[in-house]
């Protein structure tokens, strides 16, 4: 079995299970390749961070992941922008 392109690029043993072989695959090294350079060193904790929190929200919601979770809290924005455009109106109405 041939390493696949993560294994193969850090210079390590490919073992039968792992979990960067489905997604990096040995015919395809461009993909981790620039996974791993092009992202900086300081920037890679927010990165897997940004996964993390991607997959929950596709756990949570398998058909909208992430973009439902967005969706929602910019409903929620809306709603709370017409309130308060509807108080800062009342208030100048009373202040007068």
């Amino acid at each position: 079995m041939s390493p696949c392109a993560a294994c193969k690029l850090l210079r390590r043993r490919c073992a039968q299970d792992c979990v960067f072989a489905p997604y990096f695959p040995a015919d395809e090294p461009h993909k981790f390749a620039s996974v791993h350079k092009e992202l900086p060193e300081e920037q890679r904790s927010d990165a897997v961070s940004s996964m993390v929190y991607e997959a929950n929200a596709r756990v949570r919601d398998p058909v909208y992941g992430c973009v439902g979770a967005i969706s929602s809290l910019q409903q929620q924005i809306d709603a709370l922008q017409t309130q308060l455009a509807i108080a800062q109106a009342e208030a100048r109405i009373y202040s007068y």
